[in-house]
């Protein structure tokens, strides 16, 4: 996972209080109080564990969606087929992460009957950070697996044309101190992370991306006119096709370039996943299980490092100690997220005063407010 150190001017907003202003943006843009609640929950979640190019960068974009984009903010998922483990859902072009979550809660039930359940998702939207779904299984004592399709950005081992997507795919498994928790994407970086990155006005990584002429760019702008590289050549390019596969084949969902492109976005409720969930004491003892999966955790942990590298990461456990540091302290965000923040909330006239306040930015409704600040 890319990490952001936080620049010198980037204030450390409350999670709490973040939590609540995303929340107040989205019951304004006229979802119900329970969804905008998820919603926000959901996408700052994601920030709460470092994976800003998830989080609330992305407000701006769902709140456009909700108000000329066709995404419904009243829709509500429907299980249109249900027999023994398999399931299907249509989310009814509402906003991905209550489709997901919809998803993931029916399958988790379902897997408690029959102790393995498939969900394959369709009608659906942007989704955010998958480990948010992974993790709700992990939770249970059972492991959570969650894929999507995307917007093509990727091309095939040594093509041009954007074709494939990165197609993330998250799996969550339960451990007693800690819980294994990959979330990953078969690109070597999201374009959310280049938004960050050219956010703070940083280059970068060396092997991320291709700009338009196919050469290596650490610009982030040049960046969005490129391709992101696949991870590991063509066996990347592989595993990208087979969970945008799956994630579209048997919901019905758009795939690749059906989906939309980088210039114009994805079209709206054409979006498609998949939840598998696995009940562990099926198989063998859970507590069992969790403590041979603490064993595994420990002993990445513990492995030799080396030179120059002062701590080894399980997967998942960097989020952990991200969570924890962010909530204490509060989650750093640069001033262009939080500028997008605030037009968002100008846009739908709602009140993030408190926000406002700590993060010294401003809409134009709130300008008179006491305690809020205007920071050029």
């Amino acid at each position: 996972m890319a990490i952001y150190p936080p620049g010198a001017d980037e204030p450390r907003i409350p999670v709490d209080v973040l939590r609540r202003a995303i929340q107040a943006i989205f019951s304004a843009a006229g979802m119900g109080s329970e969804a905008a609640q998820l919603v926000a929950d959901s996408i700052v979640y994601a920030d709460k564990r470092g994976n800003h190019s998830h989080g609330v960068l992305h407000v701006p974009d769902y709140v456009s969606k909700l108000l000329r984009g066709g995404v419904d903010p009243r829709a509500e998922p429907r299980l249109v087929a249900s027999s023994g483990p398999v399931l299907k859902v249509d989310v009814q072009n509402a906003m991905g992460q209550i489709g997901m979550a919809f998803a993931m809660k029916h399958t988790i039930n379902r897997a408690a009957d029959t102790g393995i359940a498939f969900a394959a998702v369709g009608g659906s939207n942007h989704c955010g950070a998958l480990n948010y779904f992974s993790s709700m299984a992990a939770r249970r004592g059972m492991i959570g697996i969650c894929g999507t399709n995307a917007i093509p950005t990727m091309a095939p081992n040594g093509g041009r044309d954007r074709i494939v997507g990165l197609n993330p795919i998250s799996i969550a498994i339960p451990g007693n101190h800690g819980d294994f928790v990959l979330d990953t994407t078969f690109g070597e970086a999201a374009y959310g992370k280049i938004r960050v990155y050219g956010q703070k006005g940083h280059a970068i990584p060396e092997g991320w991306v291709l700009d338009s002429d196919g050469q290596p760019t650490t610009d982030p702008t040049a960046a969005f006119a490129g391709l992101i590289r696949p991870i590991g050549g063509h066996k990347g390019v592989g595993l990208g096709m087979a969970v945008g596969m799956i994630s579209s084949l048997l919901s019905g969902a758009a795939y690749g370039t059906e989906l939309g492109d980088l210039a114009s976005g994805a079209k709206p409720g054409r979006d498609g996943h998949f939840c598998l969930v696995i009940d562990i004491n099926a198989f063998q003892p859970l507590d069992e299980v969790r403590a041979r999966v603490d064993r595994m955790l420990e002993e990445v942990r513990g492995g030799r490092r080396r030179e120059g590298v002062n701590r080894l990461y399980s997967p998942g456990e960097l989020g952990d100690s991200l969570d924890h540091e962010y909530s204490l302290n509060g989650i750093p965000l640069n001033r262009e997220t939080l500028a997008g923040i605030a037009k968002s909330a100008e846009q739908v006239g709602a009140d993030i005063s408190e926000l406002e306040a700590i993060a010294g930015v401003r809409t134009r409704a709130g300008a008179t407010r006491p305690g809020a600040v205007h920071v050029n």
